[in-house]
């Protein structure tokens, strides 16, 4: 435990934690070993969250490997349903995806990523798919960098030293200071264009949603394949809608204290 932690902070429950977010896409099922090398505690500690975890119902063990159960859907669903997410944020996106016809989404700076708060998809296939929850570093997505552009600029080089970007893509922008101007001229713009570079085929916009008296809170992005969107009009056909949006959320937003307050915790 850090020494600056609250008295009362419980470290058994962080433990705990860190072996449910351990789980993920590419590590759907994990021995008790592999578990304690991810999360980087012991193999007793890892053993006593599982047995706990799998009395509670959110760990099943097969075949000496462990791996989620669908309960644990409960967690996803419990803030959706604590701030009425379907009747506040999501029917600005569902509009901005009728207006586009790609998937939209509402997303917030939550350390180096932009964690998705709400998304609306559409039928079209794409290699990278987003959900509520879902993480991606900010500097490689379009709502990530609207958002950087309206911060200070030693702020955003701070940011851009502190979090180097990964190469997604070839196409991917890697070189600090030229990641620098990409902000910079977004905050000239007022809005942000990812092409090819958080993933092959996905091509992205985004507007900062912002909340008098508080400022940008979040971003609002309208996101579909490359080859089906007009990349040298994309900002002349998409800007309005985009705006529209994020404009709907803001006034939501505004009259939802509680859920203005819960998304400013979590940057």
């Amino acid at each position: 435990m850090s020494s600056d932690k609250d008295p009362e902070y419980l470290s058994t429950l962080e433990r705990g934690l860190s072996v449910l977010r351990s789980f993920t896409r590419e590590r759907p099922a994990m021995t008790l070993s592999e578990v304690a090398r991810v999360t980087q505690l012991s193999p007793a500690v890892v053993r006593r969250c599982l047995i706990t975890l799998e009395a509670l119902g959110y760990v099943g063990k097969l075949d000496n490997r462990y791996t989620l159960r669908p309960d644990v859907l409960v967690f996803a669903n419990l803030f959706n349903q604590a701030f009425d997410l379907d009747h506040t944020i999501r029917p600005a996106l569902q509009h901005l995806r009728a207006q586009t016809g790609d998937s939209a989404s509402f997303t917030v700076l939550s350390g180096s990523d932009i964690l998705y708060v709400t998304h609306v998809s559409t039928l079209r296939v794409i290699r990278l798919q987003a959900n509520t929850g879902t993480r991606f570093p900010a500097l490689v997505t379009s709502t990530g960098r609207v958002i950087l552009s309206t911060w200070r600029e030693h702020e955003i080089r701070q940011f851009i030293t502190a979090h180097p970007v990964p190469k997604m893509t070839a196409k991917t922008e890697t070189d600090p200071e030229a990641l620098f101007e990409i902000v910079k001229k977004s905050a000239l713009q007022g809005y942000a264009v990812v092409n090819d570079e958080l993933d092959y085929g996905v091509t992205s916009i985004a507007v900062p949603v912002v909340i008098p008296g508080y400022g940008v809170v979040g971003a609002v992005n309208s996101s579909g394949s490359t080859g089906q969107v007009d990349l040298a009009n994309l900002a002349e056909t998409r800007l309005t809608d985009l705006k529209n949006a994020a404009q709907t959320i803001s006034d939501w937003l505004q009259r939802s204290p509680d859920l203005l307050n819960a998304i400013r915790l979590m940057s």
